[in-house]
């Protein structure tokens, strides 16, 4: 089984803290298989990563922010300019052959896509995230799995992962690596792992905030 999480945020974004060493050790010790990289409104790091480590690895993806909540494109070649509505966003992701992922939807705090922003993007939505490893609560992977099985939407768990600790409880295992043209029918077979993270690892984001604050200092 391939195991691939499609969500994850090195210390390109401002609250991420995954290094390269970090992502090259999850691979080599199999924790897993395939990696996308979605740094919140760039690609760069993962555009560098994936030419050290390999486009068999390595997704370039990026989260972006919407005026509707974020949206992840993936597969991309360049980077989605954030602020546009959900419309326009996922045009630009297709617009490049990259696929259209949906991140924590339902939820408010993290800025998920909420119900009625879904029902109109229905036909352009290729993958939902139905369990997210920083959630505290499984009311809305619950909700999101219903929605995905209703509408026969790829669905995926992902660990939304902002450190090295908070990676390999949740993530999805598809029976073949994944290209572009196959993920979408591997996520329609796949089995789906969503284990609980150390609790402290839901505090990587607001460290890695601060921790970044303090070089900015330097």
């Amino acid at each position: 089984m391939i195991r691939i999480d499609l969500h994850t945020h090195s210390e390109a974004s401002p609250d991420g803290g995954i290094t390269p060493e970090g992502y090259a050790k999850l691979l080599e010790n199999e924790t897993l298989d395939v990696i996308a990289i979605t740094d919140h409104d760039r690609i760069d790091f993962a555009l560098g990563l994936q030419k050290a480590l390999g486009a068999d690895f390595i997704i370039v993806g990026e989260e972006i922010t919407t005026t509707d909540g974020e949206i992840i494109g993936l597969y991309l070649t360049s980077k989605v300019e954030p602020g546009m509505n959900a419309v326009d966003t996922i045009k630009a992701i297709h617009a490049q052959n990259g696929l259209v992922y949906i991140p924590h939807p339902f939820e408010k705090v993290r800025k998920g896509l909420q119900a009625e922003v879904l029902q109109h993007l229905l036909d352009d939505v290729d993958i939902l995230e139905v369990f997210n490893g920083r959630a505290i609560t499984k009311k809305h992977g619950i909700e999101s799995f219903t929605w995905a099985t209703k509408h026969k939407i790829a669905a995926a768990a992902s660990s939304d992962a902002h450190g090295l600790k908070g990676v390999g409880k949740t993530y999805s295992m598809l029976e073949n690596r994944p290209t572009k043209e196959s993920l979408v029918y591997e996520l329609q077979n796949a089995t789906l792992a969503h284990g609980k993270p150390p609790l402290l690892t839901l505090l990587y984001p607001k460290f890695n905030r601060f921790r970044q604050k303090l070089k900015g200092t330097d």
